[in-house]
């Protein structure tokens, strides 16, 4: 499961350290509860400024209530792990490689026999990028303000985040998580999302092939999608979907119903290990 250290204890779960080489790139990780040998995996996939830490204690609160371990990584430009280089642009089909190509690395480097992914916001559409492949480890998604395709409210978000990067505390607050790979963090993902060739963006050609049990979630009052993000999952998913529209939670619903989706992720997690 690659090398690491016994550093700390959350919700009685032990934590490990990791360094893994995926997709080319050196990734920070951190592994929580039980190994792969003895209990299925849950693997957390952060949003378009996220990192292991932002999910704080999310992630062990979830393995814990289903008898599961954790694997929390910082993607690819993010947090711990290996920064992009400056100008800080990302390929446009950053979502498809690092679900298609660099996250069956990940499981494969880590030893992950059966995984359910947890994903947030580009997080969760790269879950579901990851879960249209053959690969059967993958035995389930859990999709928290996943982006099937762009719409005019994630564009106007962005552009607003853009801003109070440069001329508010943005920089500053996100800086706590990402140290000397904030601008990599920010600039690469407004970059690519701000880049008039990313409005073709969508991925229900893809959904197609998923057959695993899908829980998708969504914020009544997120900022950066609607509803009509669920609408297009369930119609273009092949297996059991699930769908969820949370009243008065924003972009952040692990956050701001944080039991509900503990609720409805630990239903997810059981169908998705039973089948």
């Amino acid at each position: 499961m690659g090398e690491g250290a016994s550093t700390s204890v959350t919700h009685g779960l032990p934590s490990r350290q990791l360094g893994i080489k995926a997709g080319g790139r050196r990734l920070n990780a951190v592994w929580l509860g039980p190994g792969p040998d003895e209990a299925p995996t849950l693997v957390f996939l952060h949003e378009g400024l996220g990192s292991i830490g932002q999910w704080q204690d999310f992630p062990a609160a979830l393995a814990a209530a289903n008898g599961c371990g954790a694997l929390v990584y910082d993607r690819y430009g993010y947090g711990g792990s290996e920064p992009l280089p400056p100008p800080y642009r990302r390929e446009l089909d950053f979502m498809h490689k690092e679900g298609r190509c660099a996250l069956p690395e990940v499981l494969d480097r880590t030893g992950v026999k059966e995984a359910v992914l947890i994903g947030h916001s580009d997080g969760a559409s790269i879950a579901l990028l990851a879960a249209s492949t053959p690969d059967l480890r993958i035995r389930g998604v859990v999709s928290e303000a996943a982006h099937v395709f762009v719409e005019a409210a994630s564009i106007e978000s962005i552009e607003a985040a853009v801003a109070a990067y440069r001329t508010g505390d943005l920089r500053e607050r996100l800086a706590r998580y990402h140290g000397n790979t904030v601008d990599s963090a920010f600039r690469g993902w407004a970059n690519a999302w701000l880049d008039p060739d990313f409005e073709a963006f969508h991925i229900e050609g893809y959904l197609r092939a998923v057959t695993c049990p899908v829980l998708a979630l969504q914020g009544s009052e997120d900022a950066y999608g609607t509803s009509a993000q669920l609408e297009a999952i369930a119609a273009a998913v092949s297996g059991p979907v699930r769908t969820m529209l949370l009243p008065d939670c924003g972009h952040s619903l692990h956050k701001d119903a944080r039991e509900a989706v503990i609720l409805a992720a630990g239903d997810l997690i059981r169908v998705a290990l039973e089948r």
